[in-house]
């Protein structure tokens, strides 16, 4: 009896999907080096991680940022490879190039407001929309990421949780080289590019998971079908204090439908219990929105 052996290869991506990967990450590089050289940098106003420091060490020694961006992201890219893979050490490596690139043409562009808040705020979101976008498409634009995923192998702290301790160290760093002043809205254009990032990588349409428990749960799932356009899947439960038989009425409606369904189930039984949490990703399946006419 021969025994056969199913190799697991790598499968690779077709022509179209490297383009539209190559597109969208020279589109956020520019994004980000724009945000950079055009309202931070020449406000002294920074970001956090490599991208911090590095405009930290061109403050101080006169080097243009794009020099610094690159070389000291080369050896997160070489950790990246043995971490997350050649994909996305590439994909990294031509988003780094390009935010480099940039940043060295634009360097000597007049910045396009001295306000200070208003370079936070346009600055924050610029460098957001930049970094969101090469994420979605498979890369990164800033080392520590990278080293937070491997400090978090062997600490007891999340990668979050690493990626804000490394950031306070900078921006104190910044504080006492830029001016507390510059550091305190550095922390402003921070937020404003974290918040965006959200945006960018998962959408104003946002899924939710909805879990309903209501005698109606029929009329509920019809509703939900009808009036919103989305499939709903029904559950056996049984109540653990009074071993009653239970409905339960599941369904992924987006952000801006939450509102519409938490309207439906009130309508038709106010005493329902509802919980809504977040869904990170959605696949498969008909979540597609059928029309309702």
């Amino acid at each position: 009896m021969e025994e056969t052996k199913v190799k697991s290869e790598h499968k690779r991506l077709s022509v179209g999907s490297v383009i539209k990967r190559a597109l969208f990450i020279l589109i956020g590089g520019i994004l980000m080096g724009a945000g950079l050289e055009i309202f931070l940098v020449p406000n002294g106003i920074m970001d956090g991680g490599i991208v911090g420091v590095s405009i930290i060490l061109s403050y101080v020694t006169a080097i243009q940022i794009g020099i610094f961006l690159f070389v000291l992201n080369l050896p997160f890219l070489f950790l990246g490879y043995k971490i997350l893979g050649k994909t996305f050490s590439i994909s990294t490596l031509f988003g780094i190039t390009v935010l480099s690139v940039t940043t060295t043409f634009l360097h000597h562009v007049p910045a396009f407001t001295e306000d200070l808040l208003l370079a936070t705020v346009f600055g924050g979101i610029t460098i957001g929309a930049g970094i969101g976008l090469v994420i979605r498409y498979g890369g990164a634009l800033d080392g520590t990421e990278i080293l937070a995923i491997l400090f978090n192998r062997k600490m007891i702290f999340s990668v979050g949780e690493i990626i804000m301790f490394m950031n306070f160290f900078i921006f104190t760093i910044g504080g006492f080289v830029l001016g507390w002043n510059n550091a305190m809205y550095s922390v402003l254009a921070y937020f404003i590019a974290f918040k965006t990032i959200d945006i960018v990588i998962d959408g104003l349409d946002e899924s939710k998971s909805a879990t309903i428990i209501s005698d109606q749960h029929k009329e509920i799932g019809e509703a939900i079908i009808d009036r919103l356009g989305r499939g709903v899947t029904y559950f056996h439960g049984e109540g653990a204090y009074t071993g009653e038989n239970k409905k339960i009425v599941y369904c992924i409606v987006t952000r801006l439908e939450e509102a519409k369904l938490k309207s439906i189930v009130d309508e038709i039984d106010p005493g329902a219990f509802l919980a809504v949490a977040d869904v990170d990703e959605v696949r498969g399946g008909r979540f597609k929105k059928r029309n309702i006419h």
